[in-house]
């Protein structure tokens, strides 16, 4: 009997991906196998679209800006480009600098306090009931709350503004064109949000961000009213989404690998390394579109400038070419330089922020609800491209006092 795999049809390991974010991995390994590079017709993309799987590729055409752009990529409902992920350097390097300070490992060192907190908070909310919705009464609040917080904006806005996330992310259409007129309309209004902030805002706190962003200057000048809103618009969705989809992530992986989560509460200092682990294995952001600037030879493919690419981050995090025992989780793994949070010029901003509330949240979760599963029978499903669960119910035992 050959151990050789059936052969696979690029098109078709390509199409799985779009479809497999509830277990993304066997589609993951079936391209690194039989396709890691794929130039074809994509209707996600409205034409030719190029997919990168290997380790190697992908964080090549994440540090190769000139030849895989991020510029106006993104078309999420926004009326101005999502500044800096929509701008490729040089000029990039401005706002970096703008924004890279106040993001920094210190500035988030200092929120901690406030984020346990907070955390704490949130879970006194079910802790006495013995069940609760995860993504809902947790993972959604947690993240968002703390986003508004660090903002300067009203907690009275969040159920708006998770509603304009979910609108532009995952939006509930039939069709691929109902789902764009329901971001663009999202979009407007966001725009209209920030427009009433900044009309608004000279008044706030600069020690939250939205005040600082009012009278922040680049290049020596004031921020053009363009790059405020693009600024904000891509920090709420950053704040608002990516941190969620990953708790959700992590909490289903512990409810099915019970003996990996007791040994964290076992040992909580293995937390930082569980949570770096768990990015790589169960990397939430699947995928980021690139454009390509010109015609470039990848992995014998020829691709071609104007060529729409995927670039997949989860595929790339499970590559063996670059880690050992790539489909399985190690919290002693020495060398993990993961793609989680992308790389290159357009490394994730907020990555340290997200650091912090993961590790908060998996240490305080678990510090106080050691033990939990999944409610039986019941069916996890991800969104694809950023895997958000759509429901996550646990039962818990009720400590008694």
């Amino acid at each position: 009997m050959s151990d050789t795999p059936d052969p696979v049809e690029p098109d078709a390991a390509a199409t799985d991906i779009w479809t497999s974010a509830d277990d993304p991995i066997p589609a993951y390994q079936q391209m690194h196998a039989h396709c890691p590079v794929v130039r074809q017709h994509n209707e996600y993309v409205g034409g030719a679209g190029v997919i990168l799987t290997r380790y190697e590729d992908v964080l090549w055409a994440l540090k190769h800006t000139d030849v895989f752009s991020s510029k106006d990529v993104v078309k999420v409902g926004n009326e101005v480009p999502l500044i800096p992920l929509s701008v490729d350097p040089p000029e990039h390097a401005k706002y970096r600098r703008l924004l890279d300070p106040k993001f920094s490992p210190k500035k988030m060192a200092e929120l901690e306090p406030e984020m346990r907190k907070l955390v704490n908070e949130v879970i006194d909310g079910f802790i006495d009931c013995g069940e609760l919705d995860f993504h809902e009464e947790f993972a959604t609040p947690l993240p968002s709350t703390f986003f508004l917080a660090l903002m300067g904006m009203p907690q009275s806005d969040l159920p708006q503004f998770l509603q304009w996330r979910d609108d532009t992310i995952r939006p509930d259409a039939k069709t691929l064109e109902e789902g764009q007129a329901i971001r663009e309309r999202a979009g407007q209004q966001i725009t209209a949000y920030f427009e009433r902030a900044l009309d608004e805002g000279h008044d706030a706190p600069d020690d939250r961000l939205l005040g600082a962003l009012v009278t922040a200057e680049v290049d020596g000048r004031p921020l053009t009213r363009a790059e405020f809103l693009g600024i904000c618009h891509l920090l709420m969705l950053g704040g608002l989404d990516t941190v969620t989809a990953t708790l959700d992530c992590m909490i289903v992986y512990f409810a099915r690998h019970p003996e990996r989560r007791q040994a964290i509460v076992d040992d909580p200092s293995l937390v930082p390394h569980a949570v770096e682990e768990l990015l790589r294995h169960q990397t939430p952001v699947m995928m980021v579109p690139r454009i390509l600037t010109q015609d470039v030879e990848i992995g014998g493919v020829a691709c071609q400038a104007g060529d729409a690419a995927t670039l997949l981050l989860g595929a790339a995090d499970v590559d063996s070419g670059e880690f050992d025992y790539a489909d399985d989780v190690r919290f002693d793994r020495e060398r993990n330089r993961h793609v989680a949070f992308g790389g290159g010029p357009h490394r994730c901003l907020g990555s340290h922020l997200a650091r912090l509330e993961l590790r908060v949240a998996i240490e305080e979760f678990h510090r106080r609800i050691p033990e939990y599963e999944i409610v039986e029978g019941t069916d996890i499903h991800f969104s694809p491209g950023i895997r958000q669960a759509d429901r996550l119910p646990l039962t818990f035992p009720v400590r008694t006092p």
